[in-house]
């Protein structure tokens, strides 16, 4: 029998390519808000958003060079944060087919990777969704 997944207040979908707008900043901070009021949240990647906890993206983005002595957090920083933060509260899941079509593996541990024939479960198990990145 499968292991049914947690249910979650808040499933937050992010579907596409994730720096050509403002998306992965509004769903992290949407993340943060709603963990830090007590939600249960669920995050599943999907597609180029498969690439944003990759263990290759390390601690730090590239240097800026407007700003060459700020260092500012990767994507995969970050998610690690709000999961070492709120372990209990917040699952991150990536699309298996996406990861591995996109050399995104591997993925920070915190990472749970599935096949793309579970998303409905998470559909279940989740009160509100919100898909971001699709047109």
């Amino acid at each position: 029998m499968a292991k049914q997944l947690p249910r979650a207040d808040v499933l937050l979908a992010l579907m596409g390519t994730p720096h050509i707008s403002d998306m992965v900043t509004s769903a992290l901070r949407l993340a943060q808000a709603l963990l830090e009021q007590g939600a249960t949240v669920h995050v599943w990647t999907c597609g180029h958003a498969t690439g944003l906890t990759k263990r290759s993206l390390g601690e730090t983005k590239p240097r800026n060079i407007i700003n060459w002595s700020q260092d500012y957090p990767s994507s995969a920083a970050l998610a690690k944060d709000l999961l070492d933060t709120f372990p209990d509260h917040l699952a991150w899941y990536s699309c298996r087919f996406c990861t591995q079509e996109r050399g995104s593996e591997p993925h920070i541990p915190q990472i749970r990777v599935r096949p793309p024939f579970k998303f409905d479960e998470h559909l279940e198990a989740a009160d509100k969704t919100l898909f971001l990145g699709v047109f």
